[in-house]
Formats: structure tokens, C-alpha cells, sequence
């Protein structure tokens, strides 16, 4: 369901852009009325399958007002024709979460995620050698809850989904009460729509996404102490599902260390005007190499030990060298945990993020923060240098 933005900053009374809202509203309304008996009665129970227990919904103290992003992660926007992998579609949630978490108010989350068939073959979990559409999952999008525990996020965060009875209520409320029910924001800064009771007495918040992805929104993410939620928040609010087979999968691997390889769409190179390749990552494909690889962990991992590889490298046995030194074990091991589970490349490897959480030793492609193990000291964030790549070794220690 998608909300029609007005004016940048402003509050106004709806016109021909809310009108669609105010149409859809009614439309609800009247629908609810005719096969509803309880009316608009907010004590209606929610289906488990399409929203988040009301119960626990309420229990989080204080009125209820929520906040509203659209209907899809990083859309409405440029990216409505398209979407990012996961990594980046989290990083735009989390911003939106965050808002939620400042203005003390409910979060409408996307009922389904929208899946990059960039990032959703099967080869990379089956290690088959081709490409086609026969090697790659079907679906498009996936269902919230079946990659998220949402009861167990909002604990944190409270949640409703943007398909579920509760944000049709919510809807139909808005409606009845007028210039109080929604004030439809852009360019409006969080700490204002707090503060100021032209917004912060408003049911609902309407704080539509800008033309860029949501996380664009968060300005000051690079200052650490406005940063309400860690970067392991949504990993470790894995589905149950997700989480129980990272469980038995690592209790299968024992006493283990791992690392995270990312190679594939990272890697793209582009030529300059002179026709000479160009990489924002110069060293990253050297370095995810298998014989550079066996020497950067040498000083991390000893020899001997299990070492759990989770990657996006789609030729088969492309780490098979690093056995000479080391026990390798990917999640294609475990396909009859995982065989039965895991619907998308999403689903996957937000199970082997838990598995590498779990690692005595984790190893990342590049580092996120100083504290950070890599095989790579290429910044992870560069979106402007573009270098000619190397593949040469920076010294002869190995």
C-alpha cells in the first residue's frame, strides 16, 4: 500500500495526491464493516501468519502512534524497478527501525522483502557449475516473517506488517480523526517530528522515503552515538527456523573457526578512457584468492583446524587448496538440514551468518570496524576511487 507524499517539510491538507489514501481508506473501512462483527474495535485479534502478536504489541508501554516508510524496502524511491542484496536492504531497515526506536512509535514493516536474482542461485549452495534459470530459485520477494523473528524484534522495536488487520485498523482510524489521524512528511528531521506537536500528537507518521534508499536517510550514521542499533541486530533476529538449523549445524562442526568470502559482484571492474580496468576494490580479488588466502589467516587460524567458508564464488572446488592445511566445510554439507529449509539464497545465508557469528575465529572479506579480522585491507565502503587492480604479492613473507 503505497501513501502519496506532499510538499518537503510540510504538513497539508490532503489534495489530489492523498486522495488515493483517503479512497483507499474508505475502501477498507467499508469492507471492514461489512465482514467484520467487531467493527473497528481495536481489540480484534491478529492473524499469527500476517502480523505480529497483538498481545505483545500492546505491551509496550504509552499510546500507540506508528510510523509509516512504504511498502517495500527502499521504495517508494529509484528502487521500485529493482532491489539490493540483502546486506544493503538491511542497512535501510535498520535506519527506519531506528527512526521508530527515537520517536518511540510502532513500526510498519514490509510484509515481503523484494530478492535480487543476482544474489538468489542455487549453484552458490549446490555448487552447481551453470547459471541458468533452472539453477536459481523462483520466487521474486519472500514473506518478512520467514526471514525475521518479528515477535522477538519487537521486543525492541515494536512491529505491525503493512498486510495485517492491526495496519487496516490503523488506517480506518487515521480517517476518523482527520488533520490528527496523518501528517504526510518528507525532509522533515527526526529530532522535529518528536518535538514538535504538529507531528509528535499525529496517529500516524507518514515519513515516505526520499528518492534515494532509505538508509540515505540516517546523515549521521558515521557518528557512532546516534546509532541505536548494533550492525548484529537483524542477523541475530534470524527467523526461529533460521536460527535452529544454524544450531544443529554448529554443533555438527564442533570446535570451529570460518570466514566470510565475497567475491562475485564485488569484483567488477569497468574501463577508463584509455581502455585499462578499473576496480573500486583493487586488491580484493587477489586477496580472496586461495594461495593469498592460506597466507593472510596463517597467523589467525593453525593448521588443522575446521574452517567453515560461506561465499558468493560459484566455481566449484575454487577453495579446495586451502585443504592442505585446514578441515573445509560449507553449507552444501549440511544440505539434509538445510535441503528441506531454505527456499532463496536470502534464507541461506542468513544461516550462515549465524554459524560465522559463532566461529572462535571469523574472518571477513573486509573490515567493518578496526577490530574486524580480513582478507582484504581494501576499504569496504568506496564508491569513487577507481584503481587499476592488483594481483602482484605486497611482500614475500609466505
Amino acid at each position: 500500500m503505497a501513501i502519496q507524499k506532499t510538499q518537503k517539510g510540510k504538513t497539508k491538507v490532503p489534495r489530489s495526491p492523498t486522495l488515493i489514501l483517503t479512497i483507499f481508506i474508505v475502501a477498507i473501512t467499508l469492507l471492514y464493516i461489512l465482514f467484520s462483527p467487531n467493527g473497528f474495535s481495536f481489540s480484534t485479534s491478529i492473524s499469527s501468519k500476517n502480523s505480529v502478536n497483538l498481545k505483545k504489541h500492546r505491551q509496550h508501554n504509552g499510546p500507540h502512534k506508528y510510523l509509516y516508510w512504504g511498502n517495500r524496502i527502499d521504495c517508494p524511491g529509484k528502487h521500485c524497478d529493482t532491489c539490493a542484496g540483502l546486506g544493503h536492504q538491511e542497512s535501510s531497515l535498520r535506519c527506519a527501525l531506528e527512526e521508530a526506536m527515537f520517536l518511540q512509535r510502532t513500526f510498519v514493516m514490509p510484509s515481503r522483502m523484494c530478492i535480487n536474482p543476482i544474489h538468489n542461485n542455487k549453484g552458490i549452495f549446490h555448487q552447481l557449475s551453470d547459471s541458468t534459470s533452472e539453477g536459481r530459485w523462483a520466487d521474486s520477494s519472500c514473506a518478512m516473517d520467514s526471514l525475521y523473528d518479528l515477535d522477538l524484534m519487537s521486543d525492541t522495536v515494536p512491529i505491525i506488517l503493512d498486510n495485517s488487520e492491526m495496519w487496516h485498523h490503523v488506517l480506518a482510524t487515521s480517517m476518523k480523526l482527520g488533520s490528527r489521524g496523518v501528517a504526510h512528511v518528507e525532509g522533515v528531521s527526526k529530532t522535529d517530528l518528536k518535538q514538535k506537536s504538529l507531528y509528535s500528537n499525529i496517529l500516524l507518521i507518514n515519513r515516505t522515503a526520499s528518492p534515494l534508499s532509505w538508509f540515505a536517510e540516517c546523515k549521521d550514521r558515521k557518528n557512532r552515538s546516534s546509532i541505536l542499533l548494533p550492525y548484529s541486530f537483524l542477523p541475530s533476529m534470524a527467523a526461529e527456523k533460521l536460527r535452529d538449523a544454524a544450531e544443529k549445524i554448529k554443533k555438527l562442526l564442533g570446535d570451529y573457526d570460518a570466514m566470510h568470502v565475497r567475491r562475485g559482484d564485488v569484483l567488477k571492474t569497468r574501463k577508463d578512457r584509455f581502455g585499462v580496468e578499473r576496480s573500486v576494490h583493487p586488491h580484493l580479488d587477489r586477496d580472496t584468492r586461495p594461495e593469498f588466502i592460506l597466507c593472510r589467516i596463517a597467523k589467525w587460524v593453525p593448521p588443522g583446524r575446521t574452517l567453515f567458508i560461506a561465499s558468493n564464488e560459484r566455481t566449484p572446488g575454487y577453495f579446495s587448496p586451502l585443504a592442505v592445511r585446514y578441515k573445509l566445510a560449507y553449507s552444501s554439507n549440511y544440505s539434509s538440514i538445510l535441503d528441506r529449509l531454505i527456499e532463496n539464497n536470502y534464507e541461506l545465508f542468513m544461516v550462515e551468518r549465524l554459524i560465522l557469528m559463532g566461529a572462535k575465529t571469523f574472518i571477513k572479506t573486509m573490515k567493518e570496524d578496526d577490530t574486524d579480522l580480513s582478507l582484504s585491507d581494501d576499504p569496504k565502503k568506496n564508491t569513487k576511487k577507481w584503481e587499476i587492480p592488483v594481483y602482484t604479492r605486497d611482500d614475500e613473507n609466505c
